[in-house]
């Protein structure tokens, strides 16, 4: 009985340093702060967009995937740029890849036709994957952008 009263006491022991300091080996996740800026164009039903990735840190991204989605539908068919592929009817997802902490990654340019002539598109970006680090900064890194039928670049 003795011995099962000390088990149990050096398992509460155990666990209340484990609550208080992780474990050695334990991994915690980095954190990094993301963000994508650009501009996007739509003259006759094709979208032009260019994305540039950036990492504000403190941490590495060792890999990130941005998401674009469209109000309109896509055409069935649609030539993407390498790392990019369709994930629905509006939705095409591109791999950004590792970003260091605290600089700019490759822009990304990519062209979509959409069904139709639409006169207007609201362009929605977001990070969809970030290779395990946690962006507590969520407002930078998810854009929304009204891009009207002008052949005008439109910022975000």
């Amino acid at each position: 009985m003795r011995g099962m009263r000390l088990l149990g006491v050096w398992c509460a022991a155990l666990m209340t340093v484990g609550a208080v300091a992780p474990l050695a080996g334990a991994e915690t996740a980095q954190e990094a702060d993301l963000a994508y800026h650009g501009a996007a164009t739509l003259d006759s039903g094709r979208v032009e967009v260019r994305i540039t990735p950036r990492n504000h840190g403190p941490s590495a991204v060792p890999d990130a995937t941005v998401r674009l989605r469209w109000s309109q539908p896509l055409e069935n068919r649609q030539t993407l740029p390498d790392g990019c592929a369709r994930s629905g009817v509006r939705v095409v997802l591109c791999r950004v890849g590792a970003l260091p902490a605290d600089t700019l990654g490759a822009d990304l340019r990519l062209g979509v036709r959409l069904r139709g002539v639409p006169t207007e598109v609201l362009m929605e970006i977001d990070t969809v994957w970030s290779g395990g680090a946690v962006d507590h900064n969520r407002h930078n890194d998810r854009q929304r952008v009204l891009v009207l039928d002008t052949g005008d670049a439109y910022y975000f």
